[in-house]
């Protein structure tokens, strides 16, 4: 039997359906002059790939506000994207959920993203400023990358720059995530390069930087946690993570003779953007259903189910919705940060991770 696509399957379903309705209407029309009026579409579902920490609550919370059913695929936004490649001719997802705008603008170029504003968000000038001119994709929030946090209860050297790191007080100690598998990772690693003269001379001085850290011992672990874990083990001392990651390690550890994290932002530190994007290819139902997932994402009530879905992670962000407040766990926003163009990079991350895999890692 040929194997269909969902939307092809769905196409076939539709004309058998207008078919079958087509030939009662006939019959009933020799009986009756009157017809009942048009009912509206039944809620097809939803399937949201995700990697943030509340994408179950938020999912939960939009079934219950619209009816509309979603089936969540939560994990790391590098296998993600894989699946996206791998399903190009015939895409499982509707829409797709991460961190790092760059992921987005590689989509985007690649013509995979349906354009979508909505008309009832307000967002503040940090959130318009990461709205990208052709709408292919809605940013939700935002956090940094990277931030670094390190054992205080074992360590008095804190880095200033990230040339810093190089030194010899660091060797040995440092870790960070892996970019293949974490999302956050590629744009921390685009923004070293991007101050080191990238968008004018390449990417060659970043590599160079990134193999002195190797040389010093640098190590690499999958993500967030696992960077994390190994700094709570005394595998390294100091880690280079998500903000929201380490904010929400400096909650929930009481520190310890042997362990108190603690977190410094270096110059300039980058802009991390949470984004959803949708399926260009989706049918007209499923693309409505999700641009008001969009809508409910940024309204005020969306954004207090983002807050609280994961208290001590992904919730941890700065808003970019008018009138939402961060929460109070939050620190100040940096003062010391940059923004990358997603469309520079966004195509240089297979690139470059291609690189890191082989020579970094």
């Amino acid at each position: 039997m040929p194997r269909y696509s969902r939307r092809v399957l769905a196409a076939l379903t539709a004309v058998a359906a207008i078919g079958a309705l087509a030939a009662c209407t006939s019959s009933a029309a020799s009986t009756t002059s009157h017809s009942s009026a048009p009912k509206s579409a039944p809620a097809q579902p939803l399937t949201l790939y995700a990697a943030e920490g509340y994408d179950a609550v938020m999912a939960k919370a939009f079934t219950q506000k619209t009816g509309i059913p979603v089936k969540v695929d939560d994990d790391s936004t590098g296998p993600l994207l894989t699946k996206i490649t791998a399903e190009k001719n015939n895409p499982q997802w509707s829409m797709l959920w991460v961190d790092g705008d760059t992921a987005f603008a590689a989509l985007d170029k690649e013509g995979l993203l349906l354009p979508y504003q909505s008309s009832s968000a307000s967002l503040n000038s940090l959130g318009t400023s990461l709205e990208p001119k052709d709408k292919s994709y809605s940013p939700t929030a935002t956090t940094v990358m990277a931030a670094l946090i390190y054992n205080a209860a074992k360590v008095t050297a804190v880095p200033k720059t990230y040339a810093d790191l190089t030194g010899a007080a660091y060797k040995g100690k440092i870790g960070m995530n892996d970019p293949s598998q974490s999302g956050p990772t590629f744009p921390f690693i685009a923004g070293v390069m991007n101050q080191l003269g990238g968008e004018k001379n390449g990417v060659a001085a970043g590599e160079s930087y990134f193999s002195k850290l190797k040389s010093n011992g640098l190590h690499i672990y999958p993500t967030n946690g696992d960077t994390l874990h190994a700094l709570e083990t005394g595998q390294i001392d100091y880690g280079l993570i998500q903000s929201s990651a380490a904010t929400g390690e400096t909650i929930k550890v009481k520190a310890s003779a042997n362990y108190k994290p603690e977190i410094v932002y270096l110059p300039q530190s980058t802009l991390l953007p949470s984004a959803i994007g949708i399926d260009k290819a989706d049918n007209p139902v499923v693309a409505k259903e999700a641009k008001e997932f969009v809508d409910f994402a940024l309204s005020p009530a969306g954004q207090a189910v983002m807050q609280t879905g994961d208290p001590s992670g992904d919730s941890l962000f700065w808003p970019i919705v008018s009138n939402v407040t961060a929460l109070k766990q939050l620190p100040a926003f940096p003062t010391s940060y940059q923004t990358l163009d997603p469309y520079y990079w966004g195509p240089l991350e297979g690139q470059v991770n291609s690189w890191f895999d082989s020579t970094i890692k």
